[in-house]
């Protein structure tokens, strides 16, 4: 075992919005291994910041999935639900800033916008990392009091992070950037330059819920003091915005990993929305955790 001379403490951050499957394994497994190959901490977030999806009894099936795989956290798992006032200090704090603002626009109107611009030009819409068009009304389109008088007088709002805004209050004699760790966890670093642009004016919280998932994670990855966040490819462009905001937030930027992902069979990342096999409907089919490892093309624990 390698005793790091600085702490490695890593996470694993499932949505207790359904069963585990094999690319939750693949994670988990990477993150519990990392932390034993170095001597560090292996740490279990859920989030549930989704009171609607998510479920006390899909948390209880992660925790019986893990135990299962043999990689159980070296503490309790930190719940995003019960953290919603430090979510909702970080985004005060960006408010006051003058970073950040309220819109108005449904998805609807969203659609229509991008469809009459794309009519309008001949070209697509501008589109984020993900294929998503970019939010296409400039915050200039209402002011601050307006917004304001809409958000007083009820109107469904989510809180979006003003991107130009953001990045000049960012600028800096740092270049906006994270060390990517490319082939193992522990392995060899290289710098990779932030492109938060992006992204647009991504969305920092809704009306009734005072975060989403690029301000939450900064901030528990923040409390939980972690080093190092392992996890899939499919995360690997929204880094750029979470470097972001630990730099306005003033939150220290760890060391990523951006594994692999684990397919199905057509080629698409495996996902709860697609229905994907459920590490217990495998493991009430007869799987062990190592036949898990051998699909996954882990090496066998030593115990094998």
């Amino acid at each position: 075992m390698c005793v790091p001379a600085v702490p490695f403490v890593c996470r694993f951050a499932p949505s207790p919005n359904g069963r585990l499957h094999l690319g939750h394994a693949f994670s988990a497994l990477m993150n519990a291994e990392a932390a034993r190959r170095m001597g560090g901490t292996f740490l279990l977030r859920m989030e549930d910041i989704d009171a609607t999806r998510c479920r006390p009894e899909y948390e209880q099936g992660i925790l019986q999935d893990l135990a299962w795989l043999g990689v159980a956290p070296d503490a309790p798992p930190r719940r995003q639900s019960a953290h919603f006032a430090d979510y909702a200090a970080a985004l005060a704090r960006l408010d006051a800033m003058g970073l950040v603002y309220p819109a108005f626009e449904s998805r609807s109107d969203i659609a229509r916008a991008v469809i009459e611009a794309e009519a309008r030009t001949g070209r697509p819409a501008p589109r984020d990392p993900d294929g998503a068009p970019l939010f296409p009304f400039p915050r200039a389109v209402l002011t601050d009091a307006e917004r304001a008088s809409r958000r007083v007088g009820g109107t469904p709002f989510v809180v979006r992070l003003d991107m130009a805004a953001a990045l000049a209050a960012a600028a800096g004699d740092r270049p906006l950037a994270w060390p990517e760790a490319r082939d193992t966890p522990e392995g060899p670093r290289e710098t990779v330059a932030a492109d938060a642009a992006a992204w647009g004016d991504v969305v920092l919280a809704r009306k009734e819920v005072p975060t989403s998932y690029h301000l939450s994670v900064v901030v528990d990855d923040a409390a939980q003091g972690i080093t190092h966040v392992i996890r899939g490819m499919d995360l690997y462009h929204a880094t750029s915005v979470h470097v972001l905001l630990q730099r306005l937030l003033g939150l220290p930027t760890p060391v990523y990993h951006h594994h692999r992902l684990i397919l199905d069979a057509s080629g698409h990342k495996l996902s709860k929305s697609n229905a994907a096999t459920s590490l217990a409907a495998l493991r009430a089919g007869g799987a062990t955790p190592q036949e898990i490892r051998r699909r996954l093309g882990l090496q066998p624990t030593p115990s094998t």
